[in-house]
């Protein structure tokens, strides 16, 4: 798109156009980086371990997740509870899975009401190829095969929508997660990776 109007003004447009494109990309910088942090604040991993002094209504509930069928390491199922009320919030491959998880928690003793925020993720073959070459790219490295690749729950999660990815879950050092994100972002056609991944004990 040219910004332009005549040959005489095209420099000077130009550069307000760039400043402009520089201006904004950093808004939206600095908007993702806020939003991501808030939702790592409330991010609660169903597959992540329990933390001291959670309530028997959140163990409950995390149970309940795990033990859904369908859920598996290209969905991210998470949850938050404030006071009688589950929030459920993640994003899901299968549609069925979304309401599985809400059905699952219905049921617990001393929930009264559920929020249902979980996303259900678009079909899309690109989406779907990013999500097996990240797979492969991750589990398949020989540094992290044996920690990781083994686990009944799996410990990392790879969440693919419109070729950006994000990864949630724990490893066990620092070291481990600065090679996950080195291989994520080295899968072609992935366009950005943002590595939620917590490291255990910190």
């Amino acid at each position: 798109m040219s910004c332009g109007l005549g040959d005489a003004r095209r420099l000077d447009r130009g550069n307000y156009c760039r400043i402009g494109t520089l201006l904004l990309a950093s808004f939206v910088i600095c908007s993702q980086s806020v939003v991501a942090a808030d939702r790592n604040h409330h991010h609660n991993d169903a597959f992540t371990p329990d933390t001291p002094g959670e309530s028997n209504i959140a163990r409950s509930v995390r149970h309940e997740l795990l033990m859904l069928p369908y859920y598996g390491v290209f969905d991210d199922l998470a949850f938050n509870v404030e006071g009688n009320t589950v929030i459920l919030e993640g994003a899901v491959v299968n549609p069925t899975l979304k309401s599985d998880a809400e059905a699952a928690v219905k049921h617990i003793e001393g929930v009264d009401r559920v929020v249902n925020n979980i996303q259900v993720l678009p079909p899309s073959p690109m989406d779907d190829r990013i999500r097996v070459a990240e797979y492969r790219a991750i589990y398949g490295d020989p540094t992290l095969v044996t920690r990781y690749n083994y686990r009944a729950v799996p410990a990392i999660h790879i969440i693919v929508q419109g070729g950006h990815v994000t990864l949630e879950g724990v490893v066990a050092n620092q070291a481990d997660k600065n090679i996950i994100n080195v291989r994520a972002n080295g899968v072609p056609g992935v366009f950005s990776v943002q590595n939620n991944l917590a490291v255990e004990g910190s």
